[in-house]
């Protein structure tokens, strides 16, 4: 999670120059079993909170926060949080002190919290995220070539019995409407996790719960479908059964 925190950290406008941070995992990500970890390391000795290590306002960092967490749960390998990181402290770890437990009654706090108990009940409850992390089948790059917006894409799971999802994050404040992505499959799906909703703190820019896929292919896959990407956000859509 170094690469993935050193890109996280950069304001979004030089994002386009670091991709590679966020892609180059994959050259090695199937060698071996993986844990992805935020951990104490991470939030001690003059680091600085998860937060403070965002960029822009309280809004954005609690936004890229949120993104930043969307992006490892849906990458391939175990997640490991340290403790305290649903409470986006503006603080560092302090191992002689309380865990700022006053943060859950302040508006952004309450509202990370309830997307990291969303975004584990997603991950405990959709097998693509999971099952076939050992299986380089399981992972497929929809695009992440697009760097000048910012934006990376890609599916877990098994296309062929429509057990998968769609991972999309759009990495910059920038609102992207009419953004055509390539689908493998056409069908509706349901937005299942939208990190922008306001139920989060977020602006609720999205899709109205779905999209559709139809058959014009794209990014080299045999559909694609136009999504309103919400500003530094994550999106998980799900093939409707």
């Amino acid at each position: 999670m170094h690469d993935t925190l050193d890109y996280f950290s950069r304001d979004p406008i030089h994002r386009r120059h670091h991709q590679d941070r966020l892609t180059f995992r994959a050259l090695y990500m199937h060698t071996e079993q993986f844990i992805l970890p935020l951990s104490h390391d991470e939030v001690v000795h003059l680091k600085g909170s998860l937060l403070v290590k965002m960029p822009g306002d309280e809004w954005q960092r609690f936004a890229n926060l949120r993104a930043l967490l969307a992006d490892m749960y849906t990458q391939t390998g175990k997640k490991l949080l340290f403790m305290g990181s649903e409470l986006g402290a503006w603080q560092e770890w302090n191992h002689d002190a309380a865990l700022p437990w006053e943060r859950e009654r302040e508006p952004m706090p309450a509202g990370l919290g309830r997307f990291l108990a969303d975004l584990g009940a997603i991950y405990a409850t959709t097998p693509a995220l999971w099952l076939s992390d050992p299986d380089p089948s399981g992972f497929g790059w929809i695009d992440c070539t697009d760097v000048e917006a910012s934006v990376v894409a890609w599916t877990r799971g098994t296309i062929e019995d429509g057990s998968f999802i769609v991972a999309v994050h759009n990495l910059t404040p920038v609102v992207r409407h009419g953004y055509r992505l390539g689908m493998p499959r056409v069908g509706k799906y349901d937005e299942i996790l939208n990190s922008d909703s306001s139920h989060y703190g977020g602006s609720n820019v999205g899709n109205l719960g779905g999209v559709e896929a139809a058959a014009e292919p794209f990014h080299g896959l045999p559909a694609s479908t136009v999504l309103t990407l919400p500003p530094l956000a994550s999106l998980i859509l799900r093939p409707r059964a």
